[in-house]
């Protein structure tokens, strides 16, 4: 075969394999292309995108270092050439041209006093801007909360058209409804721990009264259970009062429930039985902060204490799986259902206080779904049940109570050893 037709058959041979690559190659684009979507779908992936990068920062408000990191996320947001975000004290975080912070705070401080947005023409720049230009526009767009200014947004470009004063004006507000939603967050902290603060002020002045009434009549009869006594209700105010941690383990709220029973049962005596069912598993789920005690004193206060001849309480606490499942019982009068209806909805004013705000910080913390559920009846006891999950919230920083008489409830850490009975004086177990 002549030479010249080799070269040729392998020339279409290679001519025809990069035509298939080239195919293929093209074939890949077109559906890599339709995964991305149209480029409408692309445009508004990447508006998303850098809106939710930038919501991170500004939960804080404009004026806290971490704003300034939104700047460059809001700056390619609206496509200018420099961005400034400026508080209410004149306090520039400007990502771009750093010569024109002192015009973007003038700007800032004309689109406060007006309420709207303000634009500014051929604004001098400290050198050459985009296409070699020695001037720049400007818009600036108030951040209102309300009708109360926290800051502006100021872009510079050259030239700013209607179309960046509008989406100027729209991420101001954007802005301006992230820095409320922080405000928000920071009100509902706030208000768990003014209702952490609630509990801890409706301890009965009736209990420490009788407590202290209890103490006194075994001084002379029975020294060495006085000086029992006097340690639980030290306990028991220690962990009631304690000033860190809106969180805690099942096993600290355990131990504190421990002491105030013993008090309680000072006074009662036999009236006051008490059985416990506590699964070792859920000894170190984290709950909210004085959350199982106020139920088991709702218990003793409003089921058992108008009760003639008393009555048992049962706590149980068991493992289900990613929760833990709670409850307290009692046989004593009982409730109409409605009237417990109305507690957990705001009615009845000062009564059972602690079982309104236990409610309210369950929902608040893990959802509607997680709130109390109560079954009770007049005459026929009353049964209230929360579900936790055990792994969430994790606090990050749990109180230490090692050490602490809250220790025999497996080490008031959340260990695994299940709760050790104690004997009491007359051979019968205590929980």
């Amino acid at each position: 075969m002549p030479e010249s037709l080799v070269v040729a058959a392998a020339a279409g041979v290679v001519a025809g394999a990069l035509a298939v690559g080239l195919v293929v190659l093209l074939r890949r684009l077109v559906v890599s292309s339709k995964e991305l979507g149209t480029e409408a779908e692309r445009a508004t992936y990447q508006t998303l995108h850098l809106a939710s990068r930038a919501a991170a920062h500004l939960r804080g408000g404009v004026g806290v270092e971490d704003a300034k990191r939104a700047g460059r996320h809001l700056k390619a947001l609206l496509g200018c050439d420099t961005l400034a975000i400026v508080d209410p004290g004149g306090v520039v975080a400007l990502e771009g041209d750093d010569g024109l912070r002192e015009t973007a705070a003038e700007l800032a401080a004309a689109a406060h006093d007006s309420g709207r947005p303000q634009v500014q023409r051929r604004v001098p720049r400290s050198g050459r801007g985009q296409h070699g230009a020695r001037e720049t526009d400007a818009v600036a767009a108030p951040i209102l909360v309300g009708r109360r200014p926290v800051g502006a947004i100021v872009a510079f470009a050259a030239p700013v058209r209607a179309g960046l004063v509008r989406a100027t004006a729209e991420v101001a507000d954007w802005v301006a409804a992230q820095v409320e939603l922080g405000e928000l967050d920071a009100s509902r902290t706030a208000l768990a721990e003014a209702e952490v603060r609630a509990l801890r002020a409706q301890i009965s002045p009736h209990f420490i009264y009788n407590s202290l009434n209890a103490i006194a009549s075994f001084i002379n009869t029975d020294p060495a259970q006085a000086r029992e006594l006097v340690l639980e209700f030290a306990d028991f105010t220690r962990y009631s009062f304690r000033r860190h941690g809106e969180f805690t383990t099942v096993a600290d709220e355990l131990g504190s429930i421990d002491s105030y029973l013993r008090l309680e049962r000072a006074r009662f005596g036999e009236r006051l039985r008490v059985t416990l069912q506590i699964a070792p598993e859920v000894l170190g789920a984290v709950v909210p902060f004085l959350s199982i005690q106020p139920l088991v004193e709702n218990a003793v206060r409003h089921g058992l204490e108008a009760k003639e001849g008393g009555g048992r309480i049962t706590i149980t606490a068991e493992d289900s799986g990613a929760f833990a499942e709670i409850s307290v019982e009692d046989d004593g009068v009982g409730f109409d259902p409605e009237l417990i209806r109305e507690v957990l909805t705001g009615g009845q004013g000062g009564a059972h206080v602690g079982l309104r705000n236990v409610d309210a910080r369950l929902r608040q913390v893990y959802g509607d779904e997680h709130g109390l559920v109560v079954e009770t009846a007049v005459g026929a006891g009353t049964l209230v049940r929360m579900r936790v999950p055990k792994a969430a919230p994790t606090p990050t920083d749990l109180p230490d109570f090692h050490g602490s008489r809250a220790s025999r409830w497996g080490g008031g850490g959340g260990g695994d050893a299940a709760p050790t009975p104690r004997p009491e004086r007359d051979g019968r177990l205590e929980p």
